[in-house]
Formats: structure tokens, C-alpha cells, sequence
């Protein structure tokens, strides 16, 4: 399965509405895992109906657990890049052409995406810090592009509830090369499945902490 090199990760919850349209539109840009995240619907038949590898998790871990798990998936099954983007619908898919271009043909280890609007406030805050120290526009875009190699120098994908921005800044401050391509996509209308709109608020500011102290990953035993 791995002949494309390139994993599409999806961590979904509840997403039974949206994830067979997302999943058929990328598949024409490279392999679908759809990680479900113990999702009380028909997410998981969906997304493997409509062509995914799906894998669920025996308990709820959340965004970054579930991506974590996508991609040691990926790693498992032999791709060498990965793309995270979400099951909503929000990423316009066809985006996906332009990472795929930039992880593979031009070998740039790390993609990241730029939406066109930040939809919180912690949002706002985080992204003037992270644009200062590493000219990102939109760290906490979920539609990023990764070498594994940078997985595995990190250890993982997360390990400190990083809304999935622990990886890419980790990466960044070891100096690696990176991209930025513009995410257009339609806003979803509903709540976000893996977070209400102020606990969300509080663990970016959280992650915000983190990054500042530089203590984003692995933490050494006490």
C-alpha cells in the first residue's frame, strides 16, 4: 500500500456526514488513513466504503492521540511523507496536489498550510508569536505536510497536547527547511468534534506556554 510514498491522515469523530466525500476527493493525491476516534456513528464504515484504511482506537484519545496514531500507521505501513488534514470537509482536498509536489518532487521535509481566517482568539494570539520567532503564518492550521524522518527525530508525533503543532515546531527549531501553501475551504457551520470553542481556547494557550518555555515534546523524568 505504501507504492505512493504518500499518507493522507484524518483523524475523525462523528464525521459520518462528511468523511466519504473527503476521502474519495483524496484519494487521487495518495493513500487515506482515517484514524476514528471511537466515534458513535458510521464514521469508520464510511471512510472504508469510500476507499480509506480505517483504524479505530479502542478508547477516545483526542486530536493529538488520534493523529498520533495515524501516524504510526503510516509509519507501519511503509509511507515515507504524510499530510494531516481534516474529516470535516474544511480543506478543500484538492490542495492536497500542491503538498504532494513540494514533499516529493522537491523534497521539502516540512509543508505547512495557510487558512485564509483564524476562527479563535487563542488562535490569533499563538500565530503573532509563532509568525515572530519563525515566520508562520498559521501554525495551528490542521493541514500540514511532513518527511516521516521528522517524525522520528521527534519521537513521535506528540507528546504534550500540542494541538497538533508539536511536531512542525520542533521541526522549526531545529532549523529544518520549510513551505507554506494557502488552504482554502468552506467553514464548517457545526462545532468542532474534538473541541468546544473554550476548552479549545484554553489548551492553545496552553500550547502557546509551552512553546514560549520551549518545552514542547518529550519530557525527561523526574
Amino acid at each position: 500500500m505504501g507504492g505512493s510514498r504518500l499518507a493522507i491522515i484524518i483523524p475523525a469523530y462523528r464525521e459520518a456526514a462528511s468523511i466519504g466525500r473527503v476521502v474519495e476527493a483524496a484519494r487521487a493525491h495518495g493513500d487515506v488513513i482515517v484514524v476514528d476516534d471511537c466515534s458513535p456513528d458510521a464514521t469508520g464504515p464510511l471512510a472504508a466504503n469510500a476507499g480509506a484504511t480505517v483504524v479505530r482506537n479502542e478508547v477516545n484519545r483526542g486530536y493529538d492521540g488520534t493523529l498520533s496514531r495515524g501516524f504510526e500507521e503510516a509509519a507501519r505501513l511503509g509511507f515515507s511523507h504524510a499530510v494531516t488534514m481534516d474529516a470535516d470537509g474544511e480543506h478543500d482536498p484538492a490542495t492536497l496536489v500542491h503538498f504532494r509536489r513540494l514533499l516529493l518532487e522537491e523534497a521539502v521535509p516540512l509543508v505547512l498550510g495557510v487558512r485564509p481566517r483564524k476562527q479563535r482568539l487563542a488562535e490569533v494570539v499563538m500565530g503573532w508569536y509563532v509568525r515572530a520567532r519563525f515566520g508562520v503564518r498559521d501554525i495551528l492550521c490542521g493541514m500540514k505536510g511532513y518527511d516521516l524522518a521528522l517524525w522520528r527525530a521527534n519521537g513521535g508525533f506528540d507528546h504534550s497536547d500540542s494541538i497538533g503543532t508539536e511536531l512542525a515546531i520542533n521541526s522549526l527549531r531545529r532549523g529544518e527547511v520549510f513551505r507554506q501553501v494557502p488552504v482554502p475551504g468552506t467553514r464548517r457551520r457545526d462545532a468542532p468534534r474534538f473541541d468546544r470553542r473554550f476548552r479549545a481556547n484554553m489548551r492553545i494557550f496552553a500550547a502557546l506556554i509551552r512553546t514560549m518555555r520551549g518545552t514542547l515534546g518529550p519530557q525527561p523524568a523526574e
